[in-house]
């Protein structure tokens, strides 16, 4: 069995004849922390929506856990057990923390509001635990439309969490916070990877967060694969430094 949860070959997708990604290759080791960076648009949220199936590629394979899903819908990839969370956070801004918390479980058929009525105790005492764990657990009654936007993408954090996934892709997860919230959410990261050992594949623009967070870093320029190493490789890398300096 390989040691790699997602392995992708040849990945190309363009919008419109605007190459976005052009035959990136790259693997994510199980049970680590793999980092994505690149200048704006490098085509690094474009590979995301295509490993999690928001768009289909144009070619290349795409395998998870050994299996090709290149062709699968977001709720067949995220049954699998890999999700996403997105630059701007998707919560419901009207309800609280533990109703949020409520209506992220995965495959719940009973109605959208019954799961309100019902209260599964078993299910609010992990809600509880999950927001314990985010820093949130004194603000599990608070709507999430009044948290700090730091606080809501930790209570996103959280909603996945509940999720159990087997990957996590976390899209820029520090864009926007308060730098003292920070530190706490590398924090979490970490101990959500080594607690739960879930396998952490994120997007992030802050280079000391990610140099602090990954095991092993990719870096995309103008939609191809630039350059790959572990932090203190990438950044010393002179084709990163220049393609984040703008040097040609």
């Amino acid at each position: 069995m390989s040691e790699y949860i997602i392995e992708i070959d040849g990945l190309s997708k363009s919008y419109g004849g605007v190459v976005a990604n052009k035959d990136i290759s790259l693997k994510v080791k199980k049970g680590g922390i793999t980092g994505l960076i690149g200048p704006n648009g490098s085509g690094k949220t474009t590979l995301f929506n295509s490993i999690v199936g928001y768009h289909p590629v144009d070619s290349g394979s795409i395998l998870f856990s050994g299996q090709d899903i290149s062709k699968f819908r977001v709720q067949e990839i995220a049954r699998l057990g890999l999700l996403r969370t997105f630059q701007q956070t998707r919560i419901y801004a009207k309800m609280n923390c533990i109703e949020n918390m409520q209506v992220s479980i995965p495959h719940r058929k009973a109605g959208f509001w019954d799961m309100f009525s019902s209260r599964d105790e078993t299910t609010i005492e992990r809600s509880e635990r999950l927001l314990e764990f985010v820093g949130l657990y004194e603000k599990r009654w608070l709507r999430a439309g009044d948290l700090s936007f730091g606080q809501q993408k930790l209570l996103e954090f959280a909603m996945a969490l509940m999720n159990e996934p087997t990957v996590l892709m976390l899209d820029e997860p520090t864009a926007g916070i308060n730098p003292t919230l920070i530190n706490g959410l590398i924090d979490r990261l970490k101990r959500a990877n080594e607690e739960f050992g879930i396998t952490l594949f994120v997007i992030e623009h802050n280079m000391r967060v990610i140099m602090n967070l990954a095991d092993h870093i990719y870096c995309l320029a103008h939609g191809q694969m630039l350059a790959e190493g572990k932090p203190d490789e990438i950044q010393n890398d002179q084709r990163v430094i220049d393609a984040y300096l703008g040097a040609h």
